[in-house]
């Protein structure tokens, strides 16, 4: 008898709920705003559906200078446009979204790493908020957290450091930048994006890859990769989505005409410098890792255009690139046979995937060591 009460009082309330949609009563214009009852709940119930889903996720260390200014980056481009930044306003446009997207400098103490981690990583259904173009790559992500705990507090001058890699030499240059805008149109635009992160000249700042020394044909096959996404980065696929072929071409050609410039060349143990020589000249035969000066260089020979130099590229990228490889992040599947090559030099093979880094063909300090060692070399040795 109690079960049939039930169901007719279910009934009733989803009759109800149905004839009070058809009657169009309720407005959806983002004008109207919720009501007061419904904007508690609906904050209730993202607050526990995050720190639900978000148990189990282990932060880690955040601390990192480089991550800090890749986030800062990353945020520049991809968030403050409609979260604001430290002396920047938020875009007119946001503000008339239902939910408005918060100033996240005093809100971010509201949250854990791991918690803010999930947002970004999967977005927010309802509310604008997008998840990350690539979910598969946690280390952006994880950039963008080491960043956003860093944002309560922070000011203008410190933010612009951050996320544009400004000095007072890059602000001499203002009005040379607007000076390239006039003239190139939407291709100024792109280089101004490039720019931020990697540079002008191309030549990063530590904390992006080094474009000098690539060639053009390299730099336009990975920007085309990044603009079909099938070369996974919630970074560049939007960056590079919004360039059309030739801004592509112009660009890379830009990048590839500069002259590579030495580097600080890192501090590296001498046998981690043993050990990478060892592994990029000659491979690891036992482990089916093949040497990678065959592709990458320094060494004899023609190189082929479309595979990037390594030579004095940023000894964090390296090893990223290569974690990627090997965790079947990057691969054939999606990238097509270039990256079979890389994935077959590494050892790799995608219906067995290494579970763990201790199962990795190249164990996690044969990477670094590998990575260090390129570092060190002149850039753009061939």
């Amino acid at each position: 008898m109690h079960w049939r009460l039930i169901l007719g009082l279910v009934g009733t309330a989803l009759a109800a709920a149905a004839l009070f949609a058809w009657s169009g009563v309720y407005s959806v214009a983002a004008t109207s705003g919720h009501y007061p009852f419904f904007s508690t709940f609906l904050d209730f119930a993202l607050r526990q559906s995050v720190a639900t889903q978000a148990r189990g996720i282990a932060a880690p260390p955040l601390d990192d200078p480089m991550m800090i200014r890749r986030g800062a980056g990353h945020y520049h481009g991809g968030c403050a446009p409609c979260h604001g930044a430290p002396g920047e306003a938020r875009s007119p446009v946001s503000r008339g979204m239902l939910p408005e997207p918060p100033d996240l400098g005093p809100q971010i103490g509201e949250w854990t790493p791991a918690q803010l981690f999930w947002i970004v990583r999967h977005g927010i259904k309802y509310t604008g908020m997008p998840a990350w173009p690539a979910p598969q790559r946690a280390d952006e992500v994880w950039d963008v957290v080491a960043f956003l705990l860093r944002l309560p507090g922070m000011d203008a001058a410190a933010y612009r450091r951050l996320a544009l890699g400004e000095t007072e030499a890059a602000v001499a240059r203002a009005d040379e930048e607007l000076r390239l805008l006039l003239l190139t149109g939407p291709t100024g635009n792109g280089l101004a994006a490039c720019a931020r992160c990697h540079g002008r000249d191309g030549g990063g700042d530590g904390a992006f890859p080094r474009l000098q020394g690539q060639s053009a044909e390299y730099l336009a096959a990975a920007l085309e990769a990044y603009a079909r996404s099938t070369r996974p980065s919630g970074v560049m696929q939007p960056v590079a989505a919004a360039l059309d072929p030739m801004q592509i071409r112009l660009l890379a050609a830009h990048y590839a005409g500069q002259q590579p410039t030495v580097p600080n060349p890192p501090e590296v143990a001498e046998e981690d410098l043993a050990l990478g020589g060892r592994i990029a000249r000659d491979g690891l035969p036992d482990r089916g890792v093949a040497a990678c000066a065959t592709c990458h260089g320094p060494g004899p020979g023609a190189p082929n255009l479309l595979y990037p130099r390594l030579s004095g590229q940023q000894a964090g990228y390296i090893a990223t690139q290569l974690t990627l490889f090997m965790t079947g992040v990057r691969g054939p599947e999606a990238e097509g046979p270039r990256a079979g090559i890389m994935a077959r030099a590494l050892g790799v093979h995608r219906e067995r995937l290494p579970a763990r880094p201790s199962l990795w063909p190249l164990r996690p300090d044969e990477v670094r060591a590998v990575a260090l060692w390129y570092a060190a070399q002149p850039a753009g040795a061939r």
